[in-house]
This record gives C-alpha cells, structure tokens and sequence, in this order.
C-alpha cells in the first residue's frame, strides 16, 4: 500500500460516523475469517507451483491481508479522535478494532448504568426470550465482547495487561469454588436442560461440577464485565453525567472497589 493510500484511508477515517465504523468492523473480522480458513488451501495451491513462481491465490490472500490493514488503519485513526475509544485503547490487549466496535455500539448517554451495557452486550444471563421474539442484546456487540474477553485471557501472562491478570485471579477463584461444590445447582441443571453426550463432560457435571471450559468463559466473562463497567464509567465522565454508584462486578469479593488502571 502506497503512502498516498495510507494518507487518504486516514483522512476519509476522521469523517466516519458510527454506522460505518459499525460495518467495517464486522467486514475486518469478516476477512479476517476467511483468511485463515483460506489459508491451508493457499498454501497447498504454492506448493504445486515452481519455487518463487507466484499464483493467483497468493495474491488474493494478500489482497484480503491489504483490506484488514486499511481497516486498520481507519479504526487506529477514528479510536484516536473519539475519547472513549482512545481510553480503550490504551488498555493492554483492546486495539483499534475493538476500541472503535464498542464505541461505536455503546452509547453511555442512553445506558443509566453499567448493568445496561452488560445486558446490551447479551452479557446477563437472566435474558430470556421466546420463539418469533426480538433478540434482547445486540448480537455484533456481543461478538465484541466475547473477543475482549478472549484478548485479556490471551494477553493474561502480561504485566501490562491490568484486566488479564484479574482474569487470572478469577479463574483461580471459579475453579476453588467448583472444587468446593458451589455450582452443584447450575451442574444440576445444566443437566436437566441439555443433552450432553460427551462422557467426560458429562459425568463432570453428574459430580456436581463444571468443566474447566465453562469455569474459563465465566472468568472471561467476568473479566470483561469489569471492564465495560469501567469504559461505561469512563464514558460518563467524559460527558460529565452522573455515574451510579456502586456496580457490584466491581468489587470481585474484594472489600474493597476495583478502579480501572491508570492511563
């Protein structure tokens, strides 16, 4: 990519409003996906060719890799004007692709509390809703999250990274009270809910226990609730509105509130 595209992917990103920074993130991980999943095939497609002979497929993967680094670079520019997005992304393991996704489906003004952004995001597991119903959380935003989540955990070996290491912390703590037999109720009905027929996970739950993998989401999750209460508190303050105090996911059976880092 030439500098002049560069300059003008940057310029045209300051102009964005929210709908397009929405589509561009969904078109990113869509290209994204379909580059690893290419990529074997790509791979193989070379190999039959002469040493240092380029194909068709080579270069269509390069295309797509193009694409993703314009998106890039448009959401590094948009997350660095919109205040909210730039104080995401200056959290270890949020880029510009995320910082950008959520500030571009979170509206802090509309959302009275942290709760709000939570259940927005599909992340309150009380939400129910019957066949022919509208979805009650907004499905792009609850892909988000979930890859906040997973950045953290990946990124959780890392001193830098605040909320990877309280995913760490979490963790720990799910798999001591799953040992202790705390989540007897939810292994009990999970099973009664749904038909597992893999023996292993089975007989955990038949034990009164939780698979490890299950005790991993709710970590991430937990994880990543702190961390929007944190950018929804953040987001009121920049807009100087009120912040309801207390939201209990931040305490974390601390006795003591959980302040988001230092910037």
């Amino acid at each position: 990519m030439s500098d002049t595209q560069t300059l003008n992917i940057r310029a045209l990103a300051q102009q964005m409003q929210a709908e397009e920074v929405r589509s561009l993130v969904d078109l990113y991980y869509q290209m994204q996906e379909y580059r690893k999943a290419t990529a074997n095939q790509v791979r193989a497609i070379q190999q039959g060719a002469d040493e240092g002979e380029p194909t068709v497929a080579g270069a269509v993967l390069l295309e797509v890799k193009a694409i993703e680094t314009r998106i890039e670079q448009a959401m590094d520019t948009w997350s660095s004007i919109d205040p909210l997005a730039a104080w995401a992304k200056s959290q270890h393991g949020i880029g510009p692709i995320i910082a950008s996704g959520l500030a571009a489906h979170i509206d802090v003004t509309k959302a009275q509390t942290a709760g709000a952004v939570w259940r927005f995001a599909g992340l309150d597991p009380t939400l129910k809703w019957g066949k022919g119903e509208k979805r009650p959380y907004n499905a792009r935003l609850k892909v988000l999250a979930w890859k906040v989540g997973d950045s953290f955990k990946k990124q959780s070996g890392s001193e830098k990274c605040f909320y990877g290491r309280l995913y760490v912390e979490r963790k720990a703590l799910e798999v001591k009270r799953n040992e202790a037999g705390e989540f007897a109720e939810t292994a009990k009905a999970t099973l009664a809910e749904k038909k597992i027929k893999e023996k292993a996970t089975r007989a955990r739950y038949e034990e009164g226990k939780l698979p490890d993998g299950r005790l991993d989401l709710r970590a991430m999750r937990w994880a990543t609730k702190l961390f929007l209460a944190h950018y929804w508190e953040e987001g009121r303050r920049q807009k100087g509105l009120e912040v309801a105090e207390p939201y209990p996911i931040a305490h974390m059976d601390h006795a003591h509130r959980i302040e988001a880092p230092e910037t």
